[in-house]
């Protein structure tokens, strides 16, 4: 998609309720300043003029640096494009961040493009070059040339923001330029919305439609505190925005190598689930679950391994799998970072170095485990027919034969032709290994595997059948 602002869910029109609700609060103040009498030379009046004539200033201020961004200007007229409808579909928003005519903006909103019409607030066009971009963001900077400073913003500290704070969104929903809206910040810290690999969204209330896509987000000092990117239509008041402190870097990043590098840990992570965390000797969420090691990658070089419980990197706590890959990739290539792991319920710290990331996922999850039905598989040991057949590169261990209909496995998402490879933490390599394992369990007791699927490793928890 490009231009418009993503929407999660189906649209909606814009709303103002954040901006009734500052006023009717500004009213509440006034009143028990001056209750007898509103009048044109009473305290609570000068209040509320006041503050408005703050929030005029900061729109005034703040409109000058917001541009509106077309990524497919019409043929043959790049160099002055004058007569480009405001309305036309794909259009989407920046903002200037230096005055030499860098702007920010969207990933999504430019797309494929090469070179974008960008229109200024003083009404001038320009054909902008895409200095870089980068997809895993959702961020890209343009490059005009103007003969002259351009009104541009700067960036704040996103680290400081705080749930209730003042912001300002800047943008052009639906074409209207330079729209204003004011809201608060409604929360921090929101991921897994399925936008970009990594997340780590702002969410505000100020009203965000389609067109506000790349267009800032100021805090009540003009600074950008991220760049807005998504809405979610159905439900009024929920909008999200790339903190400024991520857009920075990148930003960095692009201007001075023309591409984003990141951090490489080398390992396939997971949730810790309630199941899980009661098997590795851990809370809920405490940490993510290693299911893999990459060989020679730099985890398996400071000695993590398959099973181990990351608990911090860098100092960061790590709740979710987001969370450590949006730390790792923010880390430079060639930094030695000290990891929290907990093995076998003992805790240990050990110095990872990072290389460079490479174009791979990091990421291996399944849904919540249940306990609460049968196993539900029957295994039988790798022949080099079934090796051919299922495309194995790996033949030791137990590959499942069948998953029944409506059993755990199969809630679980466990396919015939996977490769179970650990039963409880012991390795096994034939269907006697798999079943001496099983035998072991107690009924009733849950089974921890770890299984592999097309060259990825991942755990799951199923209850033991009742034997």
């Amino acid at each position: 998609m490009t231009g418009s602002s993503r929407s999660i869910h189906p649209q909606h029109t814009p709303g103002h309720r954040s901006l009734g609700v500052l006023v009717l609060g500004l009213l509440l103040i006034s009143s028990a300043v001056a209750p007898q009498d509103l009048r044109a030379d009473t305290a609570g009046l000068r209040l509320l003029e006041s503050l408005q004539s703050v929030i005029m200033d900061l729109a005034d201020q703040a409109k000058a640096s917001v541009v509106q961004i077309f990524p497919s200007p019409p043929a043959g007229k790049k160099d002055a494009p004058r007569d480009r409808n405001p309305n036309a579909p794909g259009s989407g928003s920046g903002v200037m961040i230096s005055p030499d005519g860098h702007i920010m903006t969207n990933h999504h909103v430019i797309g494929d493009a090469v070179e974008v019409e960008v229109r200024l607030s003083d009404k001038t066009h320009y054909a902008a070059r895409v200095v870089g971009k980068d997809p895993d963001t959702d961020l890209a900077v343009l490059k005009i040339e103007a003969d002259r400073p351009l009104p541009f913003a700067k960036f704040g500290d996103s680290g400081k923001v705080r749930v209730g704070q003042w912001v300002l969104a800047v943008g052009n929903p639906f074409g209207l330029e330079r729209t204003v809206t004011l809201g608060v910040v409604s929360g921090l810290g929101r991921e897994n919305m399925n936008l970009s690999r990594y997340e780590n969204f702002i969410q505000t209330d100020a009203s965000i439609n389609p067109g506000n896509s790349g267009g800032p987000l100021f805090n009540i000092s003009g600074e950008v505190i991220g760049i807005n990117t998504a809405i979610i239509n159905f439900a009024q008041g929920i909008g999200f925005a790339i903190p400024s402190n991520m857009a920075n870097q990148v930003l960095q990043q692009l201007l001075t190598r023309g591409k984003v590098v990141r951090g490489w840990l080398g390992v396939g992570i997971q949730p810790v689930t309630a199941e899980l965390a009661a098997k590795f000797g851990v809370r809920e969420h405490e940490g993510v679950l290693v299911n893999e090691v990459f060989e020679h990658d730099p985890a398996a070089v400071a000695g993590i391994k398959p099973g181990d419980i990351i608990t911090k990197i860098d100092g960061h706590l790590i709740d979710t799998p987001n969370t450590l890959s949006r730390l790792v990739a923010n880390l430079e290539p060639g930094a030695r970072t000290p990891v929290e792991v907990v093995r076998d319920g003992q805790r240990s710290e050990v110095t990872v170095l990072l290389t460079e990331r490479r174009d791979a996922p990091l990421l291996t999850s399944l849904p919540s485990s249940r306990s609460d039905v049968t196993l539900g598989i029957d295994v039988q040991d790798v022949t080099a027919e079934l090796a051919e057949r299922f495309k194995l590169k790996d033949l030791k261990g137990v590959l499942i034969a069948t998953v029944a209909p409506g059993s755990l496995a199969q809630a679980e998402g466990l396919h015939e032709g996977d490769l179970i490879k650990e039963v409880n933490r012991e390795d096994v390599g034939s269907v006697s290994e798999f079943t001496a394992a099983v035998a072991r369990v107690r009924r009733g007791e849950t089974i921890l595997l770890r299984v592999l699927r097309d060259s990825r490793a991942f755990y799951v928890v199923l209850k033991s059948s009742d034997r």
